[in-house]
């Protein structure tokens, strides 16, 4: 086995025993600023004062090692409003840690938590935006995803859906009227590139300041394609109508990776025990999915850098084509999969069984010949090369403030993959390895992703070794799961799979209906793409749009 992750000496957490956590350490490192405790399925909640925020997470993260505020939810009650800060250890991310901040109904405000985590920042603006909590000391609390002008917050009790949204004719001014951003410096110049631009992969805003032809300050502006994803998981059944919503966020290739992530929040909620067979299966299509993923990021990457869409761009399509072929015959879908069913997969694999098993292979043995190719297109290109090394730059510590993961974090030496640290499915049986480089710039994130294609495919090379072997009479692909599932009220969990863009994690809080009182995603592009001034920094515009591909957003998983 292949799975052992290096050690990292962890005497100095405070709390961390040979059998995992010990709460009641970290409850006394925390002294009196524990007001409460919580049962949540995955972790302890401490719930503290609104007040003292940043001192109890930053107690955590100095001296407990809690370096990985994975999300931050927020959600209303009838008699108060709640923020909950998901915290975990990029070294462990079992190691997990609710921290519960109460704020009263008729005046919801908590400190902010930006100063301690960076990637705070995007998250608690987004919940000031749709739930209504105010972060006081925030840097720059405004809203994210919905426009200035927006009247109301639509995850709150008392949003009017009916109340019409009128924007002001100042929302029409002229973007480019005052070009200066700075009166001290002539030479500073206001510039937008998007939403409408085929190099922000969707539609995306970018607002950048240029010193002289320099990037001196950036503002990525997202909210274009966002539709509420969450509130219409909270009107859904668990049962049956919210599945087929995970395979709109990331609406590339990553459908069954999405479905994944909700399948096992909700398993975990309900206590459904996945057949191992379906677990195969489940494993296999969500590798699919991932080199299908990697390949369309790498041929829009080189279009983005080369400008070349007849050669290059289509030697990623080309590849990927074959994986959509394969998810095809499984599921009967090519994007929209919705095949992941709460207890297992929607049928079994396609008949006759030994023709796809036949087809994966053939694709298996033609994968090696064709990552060459690539490789000699692509990363052996001189001009690919002066264009992506050494730009782009992301250290290992901004990618722990900005909670970045998937390659964009292994890209740059941190080595974090949910599929072998919390594992799930079938991976923990399998022999393969986690991907990392340690340039930290756009040509390492490359690299991480064609790499990663060669560890899939030797992940579904098992999966398909299993498959051909299972007794028939064992092919079990559905858990017995009631009709109507009801799980117990106030029972909350947060899991997350490792998605193609990186951790991708659900929280659901249960209120004893069949539909969820609160659903939260967290999405890897909307932590991913907060890295981006930073990796922008002092660099020239041709570089940022290349930065920009190497993270590989989908702004329906960045919006929802």
């Amino acid at each position: 086995m292949s799975l052992e992750k290096p050690s990292r000496d962890t005497a100095l957490d405070v709390g961390v025993t040979e059998d995992g956590l010990d709460y009641d350490a970290l409850a006394d490192l925390l002294g009196g600023h524990v007001l409460d405790r919580e049962e949540h399925l995955n972790a302890e909640g401490f719930v503290i004062r609104p007040d003292e925020v940043q001192e109890v997470l930053s107690t955590l993260k100095e001296e407990a090692g809690f370096d990985h505020c994975a999300c931050v939810t927020a959600q209303e009650y009838d008699d108060r409003y709640e923020s909950i800060y998901h915290l975990r250890k990029y070294n462990d991310p079992t190691q997990e840690l609710s921290i519960v901040v109460p704020s009263p109904k008729d005046d919801p405000h908590n400190e902010s938590a930006a100063r301690v985590y960076d990637t705070a920042d995007w998250h608690e603006r987004e919940a000031y935006d749709l739930v209504g909590i105010d972060y006081d000391d925030h840097p720059d609390l405004r809203r994210i995803l919905l426009p200035e002008t927006w009247q109301g917050h639509p995850l709150s009790q008392d949003y009017n859906q009916d109340q019409p949204q009128i924007v002001s004719l100042r929302e029409h001014a002229n973007p480019l009227e005052d070009d200066k951003r700075s009166e001290d410096d002539p030479d500073t110049m206001f510039v937008n590139i998007g939403p409408h631009h085929p190099a922000t992969h969707g539609v995306l805003h970018v607002e950048t300041v240029l010193d002289g032809e320099q990037i001196a300050d950036l503002e990525p502006d997202i909210g274009y394609l966002h539709r509420c994803e969450e509130q219409m998981c909270q009107q859904g059944t668990y049962r049956h109508q919210i599945m087929p919503y995970p395979d709109r966020w990331d609406y590339i290739s990553a459908g069954i990776l999405n479905e994944w992530a909700y399948a096992r929040a909700a398993e975990d909620l309900a206590d459904i025990e996945v057949p191992e067979y379906a677990q195969v299966i489940r494993t296999m299509a969500a590798e699919m999915c991932r080199i299908a993923s990697h390949e369309l990021a790498l041929a829009t990457f080189a279009l983005d850098v080369f400008g070349d869409f007849t050669a290059v761009f289509q030697y990623g399509i080309r590849d990927r084509e074959i994986v959509q072929n394969l998810l095809e015959d499984l599921t009967g879908q090519r994007l929209m999969f919705n095949y992941l069913r709460l207890g297992g997969v929607a049928w079994d694999l396609p008949e006759p069984r030994e023709e796809y098993f036949e087809k994966i292979r053939d694709f298996l043995d033609d994968l090696p010949h064709k990552l060459e190719e690539i490789h000699d297109l692509v990363t052996g290109n001189e001009i690919f090369q002066m264009r992506c090394v050494d730009t782009g730059v992301l250290s290992p510590e901004q990618v722990k403030q900005y909670g970045a993961t998937g390659p964009v974090a292994r890209g740059s030496g941190v080595d974090y993959d949910i599929r072998r640290d919390d594992p799930y499915g079938y991976y923990d049986e399998l022999d393969w390895n986690v991907v990392t480089e340690q340039g930290g710039d756009n040509f390492s994130r490359v690299l991480v992703r064609l790499r990663e294609v060669e560890e899939s495919a030797r992940i579904i090379e098992q999966c398909v070794d299993l498959l051909e072997q299972w007794p028939e009479d064992d092919r079990e692909i559905q858990a017995n799961v009631p009709r109507t599932l009801r799980p117990d009220p106030d029972k909350e969990i947060y899991r997350s799979v490792e998605g193609a863009k990186g951790e991708l994690g659900i929280y659901i809080r249960s209120d004893g209906t069949d539909k969820p009182a609160r659903f939260k995603i967290r999405s890897p592009c909307f932590s991913n793409l907060q890295t981006l001034p930073e990796m922008s920094q002092g660099e020239y515009i041709p570089d940022m749009i290349a930065s920009l591909g190497s993270l590989d957003i989908v702004l329906g998983e960045v919006d929802r």
